[in-house]
């Protein structure tokens, strides 16, 4: 008898134990998403950039994560629209269509490295052009069938931001055109070492 109530105790316990940890996991699902990992943001590998223009080691950084409002209060209107909201900005208004000094463009929301000076063409049709971007890991490509036609967009892997759209009808080597808003990037000059 004693052995018997023994085994029936520790199914008692271990049932309790299962329901508990059924009750936790119910409670878990119930939560949004977001507040699940809002505490350990995704990771993405980016390859750095310095000032001199030297490509570094590849690095994991966290993504850049920011609510509405905080993307709102660190952007212009119209950077906010374009990057976050993925408009287009008008042809020929830019100021970086006629940047042609020697640097780095780079993602105005988080500061990644996107595009070299060296990749820059004119391409007539109103944007940044470039026929590849600085690293490969930098930049997401996506399928974007909006306004009824099928196009490829482009975005900071580094904080999702919408930079533009990339086409093939580039020039040599690639055949890539990166057709890029002018308010989604900054310059940053190269510095003499």
């Amino acid at each position: 008898m004693v052995g018997r109530g023994m085994a029936q105790h520790d199914w008692s316990g271990r049932r309790r134990e299962f329901l508990r940890s059924g009750a936790a996991l119910i409670a878990l699902t119930a939560l949004p998403a977001r507040s699940l990992f809002a505490q350990t943001p995704a990771k993405v590998l980016i390859v750095p950039f310095s000032d001199t223009g030297a490509r570094q080691q590849p690095v994991e950084l966290p993504k850049v994560m920011l609510t509405e409002a905080e993307w709102k209060a660190k952007l212009s209107p119209q950077s906010y629209d374009i990057t976050r909201e993925a408009w287009t900005e008008r042809p020929f208004t830019g100021a970086l269509l006629e940047e042609h000094r020697k640097g780095i463009f780079r993602c105005i929301c988080c500061d990644t490295a996107l595009f070299s000076s060296d990749a820059k063409f004119d391409s007539g049709t109103g944007w940044p052009s470039f026929c590849e971007p600085i690293a490969k890991e930098n930049v997401v490509e996506t399928r974007d069938s909006t306004l009824g036609m099928v196009r490829v967009a482009v975005s900071c892997a580094r904080c999702d931001a919408h930079l533009g759209h990339v086409f093939d009808d580039g020039p040599k080597p690639t055949g890539l055109r990166y057709c890029m808003n002018s308010v989604a990037l900054h310059f940053s000059p190269i510095v003499s070492a």
